[in-house]
């Protein structure tokens, strides 16, 4: 026997092509001529492209992406081997479904990041199950309604079993495939300076107090307000020059008094003119 379709370079297929070859090959299945084994490797081997697409939706979920392509192929093998062209006339509309409740089904036994109630579990099998069976039916992957009406449950509980496929895995806090100069737990991290600030006035806070008025007044309109020398000079009625000595005289003493260990805090009493 001669298959229509070429062995080799399937991947370089266009869609329209495939899609008119596995047609041609469908129709044959049923030929009591034909040799139904090789016209399914056929179709199999010309549609693992479909099988690697469905696959690459879920990857970054923490699975590895050839794991998920490998469970899509199988599935692929296990759709075809089931296909009924006299049930459901749209190939793909069968096939896709079916690829895609094999992953789901492959992510619910490998476990979950968060476990949904074990009656959302329940439910997700039986829709995995029934999803297949109606797109047999329909000729195109089911709504949430018409699994709904299927089950004769609530719409809302059928969407909520189903938005619960994301919740299998996580993204490594060591993850650098997005950002490779940057892993997922620094981009994490905000640095607040207020924290630094709020320590180093904990720090400067006594020997500040020890200061007569007048000194905690510059310091107050220097660090507080951020005024300029010479802003500050006008207030207090003296010149920009003295304001700079007495500023030097005031962290001095400052230095002085936090000598031990706490430079660090005083270091951001430093005058900027």
């Amino acid at each position: 026997m001669t298959l229509t379709s070429p062995r080799q370079g399937h991947h370089g297929v266009p869609r329209a092509r495939r899609v008119a070859l596995t047609a041609e090959l469908l129709v044959r299945l049923d030929d009591p001529e034909e040799d139904r084994r090789a016209i399914e490797d056929e179709v199999i081997r010309l549609n693992l492209v479909v099988a690697t697409q469905v696959a690459r939706r879920y990857e970054r979920r923490g699975v590895d992406a050839e794991d998920l392509r490998q469970v899509a192929c199988l599935a692929l093998v296990k759709a075809v081997r089931r296909y009924d062209g006299a049930r459901s006339a749209d190939f793909l509309g069968y096939v896709v479904p079916c690829i895609r409740g094999e992953l789901r089904r492959w992510f619910r036994d490998n476990g979950w990041l968060v476990r949904p109630p074990r009656s959302v579990q329940e439910l997700q099998a039986t829709i995995t199950r029934l999803t297949e069976e109606l797109s047999q039916e329909l000729g195109r992957s089911p709504r949430p309604s018409d699994l709904a009406e299927r089950l004769g449950v609530p719409a809302a509980r059928v969407e909520e079993a189903i938005a619960a496929h994301g919740g299998w895995n996580g993204d490594s806090l060591d993850d650098d495939s997005q950002a490779p100069e940057r892993r997922l737990a620094e981009s994490l991290v905000h640095h607040d300076t207020g924290f630094a600030r709020a320590e180093a006035r904990a720090v400067v806070a006594p020997p500040v107090r020890r200061l007569d008025a007048r000194e905690q007044h510059i310091l107050e309109m220097r660090y507080v307000h951020d005024l300029t020398q010479d802003e500050i000079g006008t207030s207090i009625g003296v010149t920009q020059a003295q304001v700079s000595r007495l500023m030097t005289g005031i962290h001095r003493q400052l230095r002085t008094e936090l000598a031990g260990g706490t430079d660090e805090a005083a270091g951001g009493l430093s005058p900027a003119v």
